[in-house]
């Protein structure tokens, strides 16, 4: 009797290790593209991501960088103060788009260029996405407004 409770344990046990396992593996293969890491461009120049890799890339559009090519393709620079990254984008900007305002693309390096798929651009003129906030402020560029 006392082995048949102790079999019984065992195999409630290891069939929970496997459906712990395979639940992990299958979260981690659902996020696999769904992470997008954000980066400045200091972060962008001295650690240069991987071939491919798609992440978040933040700062302040440069003035006088912004150049509209064929269609709806648009080039110009994003900056943190310290380093500058080219960035090429087709599709249509956010209506708040604009040079001197903070920006978020997602995308990726092609060329030392990146290349993004989607751009976001503050809401208001108080508005700065945290994460470019917090890496200007770190370049001693940026400074909060006074409400």
């Amino acid at each position: 009797m006392r082995s048949l409770k102790k079999k019984r344990r065992i195999q409630v046990l290891s069939a929970a290790a496997v459906a712990l396992a395979l639940s992990a593996g299958l979260i981690g293969y659902g996020f696999r593209d769904g992470i997008n890491l954000y980066r400045s461009p200091t972060q962008v120049m001295t650690e240069p991501p991987a071939q491919g890799e798609v992440f978040r890339l933040g700062g302040l559009v440069q003035e006088g960088t912004l150049q509209r090519g064929q269609g709806e393709t648009v080039s110009f620079a994003v900056s943190d103060g310290a380093e500058v990254v080219p960035v090429r984008f087709t599709g249509v900007l956010p209506d708040l788009f604009a040079e001197n305002a903070g920006m978020i693309g997602t995308g990726r390096m092609e060329n030392g260029v990146f290349v993004a798929d989607e751009i976001l651009a503050k809401h208001d003129e108080n508005y700065m996405p945290k994460e470019v906030a917090d890496s200007l402020k770190e370049a001693g560029v940026y400074q909060e407004p006074s409400s």
